[in-house]
């Protein structure tokens, strides 16, 4: 078997034995299930969790909808109150939105019970396998961090700006060919 047909092959068995993982948890009973959230209105207060506050522009750019269908989401959101609306301390034109502690708990709630479904599995394992584990899921959270960051910048996305066989003035320094970034991974 090929290198390639072997990471193919690997990639599939991880990526099945996850699908399995996500079934079985999808069993026990979890508050995410149990909320009367849309997913749009997950969607909102899950990135209100991330980021903080947002702007109905920032919410529907991120959620891929028009403002008006972002405000019948928040309008929801508030009057279930896990949301609020108040005025961008920046420029007043602007309505921000953020989690209320009812909502902020929602969200910890569902994480919390995944942390401990999961927490519960690795209960399971001996010590050598807890540590491959912790080696293994650093490696894919610093690719996932530096596949995120590639992201926001395009230059280090465009093959055109990170190729060091290109000589085009984008890419060419005054001493010739420029050196791209490290690529590689060290260790999602």
């Amino acid at each position: 078997m090929s290198v390639s047909n072997e990471r193919e092959d690997l990639i599939r068995r991880i990526t099945e034995t996850q699908r399995g993982l996500a079934r079985l948890f999808a069993q026990h009973r979890s508050p995410l299930f149990s909320s009367n959230l849309t997913m749009r209105q997950l969607k909102v207060i899950m990135i209100l969790s991330m980021n903080g506050s947002a702007s109905g522009q920032d919410l529907a750019h991120n959620l891929g909808v028009g403002l008006g269908t972002v405000t019948g989401i928040v309008d929801r959101l508030v009057a279930q109150g896990l949301v609020s609306r108040h005025e961008d301390p920046h420029d007043r034109r602007v309505r921000r939105v953020e989690l209320t502690p009812a909502g902020a708990s929602v969200i910890e709630e569902i994480n919390n019970a995944g942390i401990q479904q999961y927490r519960r599995i690795m209960e399971h394992l001996d010590t050598e396998t807890l540590r491959t584990l912790d080696h293994v899921t650093r490696t894919i959270r610093d690719v996932a961090d530096k596949l995120a960051s590639d992201q926001t910048d395009p230059d280090k996305t465009d093959p055109d700006k990170t190729d060091p066989d290109k000589t085009g003035p984008e890419t060419a320094g005054p001493d010739g060919p420029a050196v791209p970034g490290e690529l590689a991974p060290d260790n999602a």
